[in-house]
C-alpha cells in the first residue's frame, strides 16, 4: 500500500528506488525529487539532529551511473505522466515538481565523479522538460568545496541555473562540535561559502533548535550575526533559511532536542534582516 507523501517523512526507500526518492518539502514549498548519493548511510560530519538511522562516518560508496539515469528518467515519466500524485493522495495544488534536491543519507560532494552525476541529473532533466521550470539544488554542508572535483560540480550545477544550500548551524567552534560533530573551523567554513558563492548561486541554510532546554544561545546568535557580516563583506547570498526540526533524530542526542520556539526564531530572523539579508523561516 502506498502511503500518502507528507513533510514529517522523508523516506528514502518509498518508490522503491536506490538513488531516487520522493519528499514534500517544507523550503522548496512542495514535490521535492530527491537523489541520495550516500546510499551506504556515511557522512563526514554527524548532526545532532540528523534523521538518517545507522548513519556513520565516511563518503559516498561508488555510484552505478547506469542505474541512476535509469531510476531518474523512470520515475520522472511516472510523475509526469503516469499516476504517482494519486498514489501518493498530493493536493491538486501541490502537483508540481519544485525541484530535484540531491540531498539524501550523506555529504553528497563526497561522491568520486560527483562532476559526472551532476552532469547526467541536469541532461535528463532538460531533456525531460523538469528544467528550467524546476529547480536543481544541492544541499551540503560545505566542508568540501575547498575540492577541484566538488568545484567542477559547483560549475555544472551553475550551468543549469542551479543552487547550493549550504549549511550553517553555528558560527562558533563550541558550537559546530556540539551541534555537527565536526572539527572544521568557522573560518574555514567562510572560505567555503566564499569559493561555493563565486561558482553558483548559494543560500545558507540553519537548523536553529532547542539544545538541552538552552534555546537560542546569546553567544551564538552573536556569532551567527558577526560571521554573516563577515559574508557580507565578501560575497552575495541569495537567501538565509532559518528552519527548525521537523522530524525525529536518530542520534543520541534526540531526547536533549527540541523545536525551537517560532517567537524566537522570528526575532531572529529580523536581526539577519537587518544586516541585509533575505530570510526565510520554517517553524
Amino acid at each position: 500500500m502506498t502511503q500518502k507523501l507528507t513533510t514529517n517523512d522523508h523516506s528514502r526507500d518509498s518508490v522503491g528506488l536506490k538513488y531516487v526518492y520522493p519528499a514534500m518539502s517544507r523550503r522548496s514549498g512542495g514535490l521535492s525529487i530527491g537523489i541520495n548519493f550516500n546510499i551506504n548511510s556515511a557522512c563526514n560530519w554527524r548532526c545532532i539532529y540528523c534523521q538518517v538511522p545507522d548513519l556513520m562516518r565516511g563518503t559516498a560508496p561508488e555510484m552505478d551511473f547506469d542505474l541512476l539515469e535509469q531510476e531518474l528518467r523512470l520515475f520522472l515519466a511516472d510523475v509526469l505522466h503516469g499516476d504517482f500524485y494519486d498514489r501518493f493522495e498530493i493536493a491538486p495544488e501541490l502537483r508540481v515538481i519544485k525541484d530535484i534536491a540531491i540531498s539524501g543519507n550523506g555529504e553528497p560532494t563526497s561522491l568520486v565523479g560527483f562532476e559526472k552525476a551532476i552532469s547526467l541529473i541536469g541532461e535528463i532533466a532538460t531533456e525531460l522538460g523538469v528544467f528550467p521550470t524546476a529547480k536543481f539544488v544541492l544541499i551540503s554542508n560545505g566542508s568540501l568545496m575547498h575540492q577541484t572535483k566538488v568545484q567542477l560540480g559547483l560549475k555544472q550545477l551553475h550551468h543549469y541555473n542551479g543552487q547550493v544550500w549550504f549549511k550553517i548551524d553555528s558560527a562558533t567552534e563550541t558550537g559546530r562540535k556540539q551541534i555537527n560533530s565536526t572539527e572544521q573551523s568557522a573560518q574555514k567554513a567562510l572560505a567555503g561559502i566564499i569559493s561555493c558563492a563565486e561558482l553558483c548561486e548559494t543560500k545558507i541554510q540553519t537548523c536553529v533548535l532547542n539544545y538541552q532546554g538552552q534555546g537560542l544561545v546569546e553567544s551564538e546568535k552573536v556569532a551567527y550575526l558577526e560571521f554573516l557580516t563577515q559574508i557580507k563583506k565578501r560575497t552575495t547570498i541569495a537567501e538565509v533559511m532559518l528552519y527548525t526540526i521537523a522530524r525525529p533524530s536518530f542520534q543520541p542526542e534526540a531526547v536533549e532536542i527540541a523545536k525551537l520556539d517560532g517567537v524566537i526564531m522570528n526575532a531572529f530572523a529580523n536581526e539577519i534582516r537587518q544586516i541585509g539579508y533575505h530570510v526565510s523561516v520554517n517553524h
